[in-house]
This record gives structure tokens, sequence and C-alpha cells, in this order.
């Protein structure tokens, strides 16, 4: 299928009527890139909105088809601004699968951001590492494995998934996150995390950071036609013993902040 067919295939009149409620209340008709912020790192946005005179916000719940997110550190709340030379619409959350929703409840900000006419798409998120890493450091997806038994998709979408994470796009943020700045991400359903036998099989398939989203949404703007990029903030050390709970995920995505601004605006202003 073309990127023509799958929008036809994927986009639905809620879709369409949340971007033309976007153009309404941001008095722009069209916007070139979307930003999805993960967990705990919402406050990057603010930075954007006080450095632009023309942002503009409103509940993502107030999107048709849009759910507010539920999930600790992600606010029910988007904005329209300029970052990186583009204008940009940055949500400060998404829905998860394991919250019990409906799959394309999961993928509607992208197809949204789809019908509003973006381009390109930088998704972050939180993540458990396989590697010997550090809390808060910051890592491109290079590749994915889904491995929440589910797909986005229904019917005949024949979806080849080899080309998702936009070598360009890789390429532009590797500038910030350096040269071990690339894993390999799994999606896991949750809300569970893994356990140790858990965490040793992925690590040995390959794996290297694994968290509860992202990979459906990439599928989704892939299939779009989007280019899709995304950062991954090592938030919990799941090689090691210690316990992991919300709190210390959104401790580690806090001391992120500032190289994971630098490398969305990096994916933004590649050509």
């Amino acid at each position: 299928m073309t990127p023509e067919q799958f929008r036809d295939a994927l986009l639905d009149g809620e879709d369409r009527a949340a971007a033309e409620h976007l153009a309404a209340a941001t008095g722009t008709a069209r916007h070139d890139a979307l930003v999805v912020l993960g967990s705990g790192v919402a406050p990057l946005a603010d930075a954007w909105a006080q450095a632009d005179p023309t942002a503009s916000s409103g509940r993502l719940s107030d999107l048709p088809g849009v759910l507010a997110p539920t999930a600790d550190g992600h606010v029910d709340r988007w904005l329209s601004l300029a970052v990186g030379g583009r204008r940009t619409l940055v949500t400060l959350g998404r829905t998860h699968l394991y919250e019990g929703v409906p799959r394309r409840a999961v993928t509607a900000l992208v197809r949204v951001a789809a019908a509003a006419g973006v381009g390109r798409v930088v998704l972050t998120n939180a993540n458990g590492c396989l590697v010997e890493r550090a809390l808060g450091d910051v890592v491109a997806i290079g590749d994915h494995a889904n491995l929440t038994g589910s797909s986005p998709f229904d019917g005949t979408v024949f979806l080849d998934p080899r080309d998702t994470w936009d070598t360009g796009l890789r390429s532009a943020v590797g500038a910030i996150v350096g040269v071990r700045g690339e894993a390999v991400y799994a999606q896991l359903r949750g809300p569970e995390y893994q356990t140790m036998a858990e965490t040793r099989l992925l690590a040995a398939s390959g794996v290297e950071v694994v968290g509860m989203s992202t990979v459906h949404e990439a599928l989704v703007a892939r299939a779009l036609g989007l280019r899709v990029a995304g950062l991954s903030v090592v938030s919990d050390l799941s090689f090691a013993t210690a316990p992991v709970d919300a709190d210390t995920v959104l401790a580690a995505a806090g001391r992120a902040r500032e190289t994971l601004r630098a490398a969305v605006e990096a994916a933004l202003a590649a050509p």
C-alpha cells in the first residue's frame, strides 16, 4: 500500500475533525511536525512556549477522538509553536495500551497530526535499560521490537516496518546523543515492569532498552508516509537489581531534559 492508500484506510472523520479544531484554535492551517513528550519531560514545552509569542495551547481531550492521558508525568495539553524553524504540534502526554483503551486511541495523536499536515514526528519516552548506561542518558531509537502482542492495524494492512526510523533524522540527533547514543527499543504492553528473567531474555535477543509506548505510534506514522525519530531517556537500570517505581522514572527523565531538548530541536531542524 502507498502512503495515500494508508491515509484512506487509517484516517477517519474524527481525525479530520480534530485537525480542523487545531486549525481553528491556532489560526494555523497546517503544522509541519509533531512532538510527543513522554514521561517526566513535559516541562520542555514551557521553554519553547516562552520563546514563541505566537504559541497557543489547548486540552488534548478537546480534540475529537483523543483521550486525556492518565499516566504519571503526562498532561492533558497540546501546544502549537515554532521549534527548530517549524510550526510544531507538541503534546505533553500520550495514551498507553495499558490504560485499557482501544488501540486507535493509542495512535490518535499521530493520525490527527497527519490530518493536520505534518511531515515528521518526534516521539519521546522513558525506558528501562538492559545494558550498561547511566540514568538520564538519551538514546535514539535505531530499530524496534513490537512485543505488545498487538498491532495498530487490522485487516490486509501489510506494512514493511524496516525503515520506520528515518536515517536522516537519526543522523541529526546522533550529533547530540553521541556515538553510543542509538539503541534497539522494545515495547511491552505493561503496566508491570519486567522481571529479571524477562530482562535477561530480552537482552539476549538484542534489545537494549524497553518501554510501554511509542512503537504503535511509529508504525502508524510510517504507514502514513511521515518521517519518524524516536528519543528515549534511560529512566531505570533494568540490568541492576534496584527496585523500579514511577518516581524514579520521572526523576531520571527530568535530568535528561536539556539533552532531550537539543536532540528534539536537531530532529526538527534537519533537512
